[in-house]
């Protein structure tokens, strides 16, 4: 992943030290929160976080692997790839574009939609439980 470029950024204080630190701790605990209720349930995070992102397309339920590997960051083979793993588990399924038959849709399955929900519902009470710190009330804090 490329750097951003940086114009004129002037050097972060002290405070700003303080609140890239609170950030990146209430980042981990919600990913290790994620890793544990995932796992619980029988699939890894990447799993969820692919079936979150193929009902997360606006205005679509589906995604292409392009789509999912923009999504999740990661190369579109290593997607694909993912994508075969939740199909084998009966969370996805693949089909042809009725538009263009050379593209490929990602669809959840009812199994993985039901999985989908119970785990979304339980990373959205824990993201409501500790969100100051992604609305911008951490300086307060």
């Amino acid at each position: 992943m490329a750097a951003r470029p940086t114009a004129a950024v002037q050097a972060p204080t002290k405070q700003d030290l303080e609140a890239m630190s609170e950030f990146r701790y209430q980042l981990r605990r919600f990913l290790r929160f994620s890793e544990e209720v995932t796992h619980t349930a029988g699939v890894t995070p990447l799993q969820y976080q692919l079936m979150l992102h193929v009902q997360g397309i606006a205005g679509r339920a589906w995604a292409t692997v392009g789509e999912l590997a923009e999504r999740l960051q990661a190369a579109p083979h290593g997607t694909a790839a993912l994508v075969s793993r939740c199909e084998s588990a009966g969370l996805v399924v693949r089909r042809a574009s009725r538009s263009d038959r050379r593209q490929v849709e990602v669809h959840l399955t009812p199994k993985g939609e039901r999985l989908l929900l119970r785990l979304a519902t339980l990373h959205k009470s824990e993201i409501q439980a500790f969100g100051w710190a992604f609305n911008g009330e951490a300086e307060s804090a």
